[in-house]
């Protein structure tokens, strides 16, 4: 239950900080989320990636699908991906996951170092 709730809230803030703040915004959701929900061992990095991983692929594939995908191929070729359009989303959705974990096992620890935790 701990993990759909560090979810679901990872993926509202990211969303809701996507609108009025740079690409950090990510970063700072996946840390407020690490510090709220606790959770344990990979855990605490693998929810915060999955929810904003899958944001960054869903909101990339809306953003490119009404041009058919013009501007994601060029950028495909630029990565010397050979115009592969998937394969930009999700190493799109990897940077963006990754930059979430780390910043929910920050969340996390500065919220252990805060001494915050029922032991």
């Amino acid at each position: 239950m701990k993990k759909l709730t560090n979810f679901i809230l990872t993926l509202v803030l990211g969303i809701t900080f996507s609108i009025f703040l740079p690409w950090w915004a990510i970063m700072l959701a996946g840390f407020i989320s690490g510090a709220i929900v606790r959770l344990r061992k990979a855990a605490v990095f693998f929810v915060p990636f999955l929810a904003i991983a899958l944001f960054w692929i869903v909101n990339a594939w809306l953003l490119s699908n009404p041009n058919d995908f013009i501007l994601a191929r060029k950028i495909a070729t630029l990565f010397f991906l050979n115009g592969n359009v998937v394969l930009l989303l999700l190493i799109t959705g990897l940077l963006g996951g990754i930059a979430a974990g780390v910043a929910a096992v920050f969340g996390n620890q500065c919220r252990l170092m805060m001494g915050k935790e029922n032991r």
